[in-house]
């Protein structure tokens, strides 16, 4: 059967699915593409490569001659391009089924997974090798300041992949990792999440066993040894397991951990290394890093030295702007882990300051009650935790819904400091009447958040501004 030649994405607009797409025009496939929503700079990028792009999904969009159809995680029933590839039984995949097609057979696939972490794991794995004068393929589901991308094809033997658990298309239940062909597997921490399609922890434990039983005699699991469920879900596994960690039980271990302002250090199998990150999390993550790229033939020294220039990546304690002395930081945190793990980050890089967050309750799970404790618990390591309104609180029945009003008592009640407001403008105003000098401004977020960064960096300057008119005509 002779390799299809014309492709069609729906949903193109993507970070993966315009960089796969781009990829495959390159390899001299015809392809178009389009989108329901044409946010910059995405749509620019596939049309300087050669791709049509059409704003708006209708059955006219596909090619009478489009061979295959690649339909995005995002769509479902009723869209209309959807339903028309149903009526005319055309050839549809997933992106993950097209990436194992296209870029993944035959080649070392390194698939960083779990929870929390996998972003900032794989972006310091594919930097290490790049850094390290290899060339790379990846996809990541974040910006590395770094890679100055997303995701990147070559002809290189070798690809970093972030392995998401989340389902793979309308059409297609399983896990995304799945697909990805792993010669290697990290497993970084399992907890629950996504709500929307996992009904406990037991079913997340479940396909990340799937995950391991598709790694080789020849591969390696690399796996948190220091997590209970991560442990749980490798008893009986058919690859060779390596546990990595801070325990005595771990074969990779972790020691010699010193957190500072600037940076973490620490030791993995008697090497020293540096990483200008804060927080154990982080340290972990780099340690995970390293022991792909040492199976990957990565020398000691040449991770040391990619560790040193590594610059993090986008909405990772990011600092968005300073305004009247506050800094104001963006973080993608949204499981009550990773947001203590945030918190303890920011405490660690600002000794001494008052951390105010701001957490934005978006995802399918924290928009629920599943974490109404385990919120109040971490958010109470704050100075003061600032709570939004549930958005979009129609998509979830009110008896299963978070309430941000008990989440505040809860927060209060664990000894820390917390608020409730209905509107983002009444947070960035609150905010910007009671910061000081010295403070740092930490908003959580998976989503936009409504701009409120820039919101609250403008409130700050324009106080500082009045303060300073005032000065002058005193």
């Amino acid at each position: 059967m002779r390799e299809s030649r014309r492709y069609h994405f729906v949903g193109i607009c993507g970070t993966a699915m315009g960089s796969v797409a781009v990829a495959m025009r390159r390899r001299g496939m015809r392809v178009t593409g389009s989108d329901g929503q044409m946010y910059p700079p995405m749509p620019g990028f596939l049309r300087d490569n050669g791709i049509e792009v059409r704003c708006g999904y209708c059955a006219g969009n596909i090619p009478e001659d489009a061979e295959v159809i690649v339909i995005g995680n995002a769509l479902s029933r009723g869209n209309e391009e959807v339903e028309e590839v149903l009526n005319r039984k055309l050839l549809y995949q997933s992106l993950p089924e097209v990436l194992k097609e296209q870029f993944l057979r035959g080649r070392r696939n390194y698939v960083v997974a779990g929870t929390h972490g996998k972003t900032t794991t794989s972006a310091m794995l594919a930097w290490v090798m790049r850094s390290a004068g290899r060339d790379p393929s990846f996809m990541i589901g974040g910006l590395p300041v770094n890679l100055g991308r997303g995701a990147h094809f070559t002809d290189s033997g070798e690809v970093v992949l972030e392995g998401d658990e989340y389902d793979t298309a309308f059409f297609d239940k399983r896990s995304k990792f799945l697909h990805y062909l792993p010669e290697v597997v990290t497993i970084n921490n399992i907890e629950f999440d996504h709500a929307d399609i996992y009904a406990s922890l037991d079913e997340i434990k479940l396909t990340f066993r799937r995950l391991l039983n598709l790694v080789p005699a020849r591969g390696l699991a690399l796996v948190n040894g220091d997590d209970a469920a991560c442990l749980e879900v490798t008893e009986g596994a058919p690859c060779p397991v390596c546990r990595v960690g801070l325990g005595p039980e771990c074969e990779r271990r972790i020691t010699g951990m010193d957190l500072r302002p600037d940076g973490s250090a620490f030791r993995l199998d008697g090497e020293r290394y540096f990483i200008p990150m804060a927080g154990e999390f982080n340290v972990r993550n780099a340690a995970m890093a390293a022991a792909v790229a040492r199976f990957a033939g990565v020398s000691s020294d040449e991770i040391r030295q990619a560790f040193e220039r590594f610059e993090g990546v986008a909405r990772r304690q990011e600092l968005r702007g300073e305004a009247g002395g506050v800094k104001v930081i963006d973080d993608f945190a949204h499981h009550p882990t990773a947001i203590a793990q945030a918190i303890d980050g920011l405490r660690q890089r600002y000794p001494g300051s008052r951390l105010w967050v701001v957490f934005e309750p978006r995802s399918n799970t924290t928009r629920r009650n599943i974490f109404q404790k385990e919120l109040a618990e971490a958010l109470a390591r704050a100075d003061c935790a600032v709570i939004p309104a549930v958005p979009d609180p129609e998509k979830v029945p009110a008896d299963e819904r978070l309430d941000p009003v008990r989440l505040v008592h809860d927060i209060d009640a664990r000894g820390g400091h917390g608020r409730h407001f209905g509107t983002v403008g009444e947070i960035a105003d609150h905010l910007a009447a009671r910061l000081r000098e010295g403070d740092v401004a930490a908003v959580l977020s998976n989503g936009g958040f409504e701009g409120l960064h820039g919101l609250l960096l403008e409130r700050l300057a324009a106080r500082q501004d009045s303060l300073k008119t005032g000065i002058r005509r005193k």
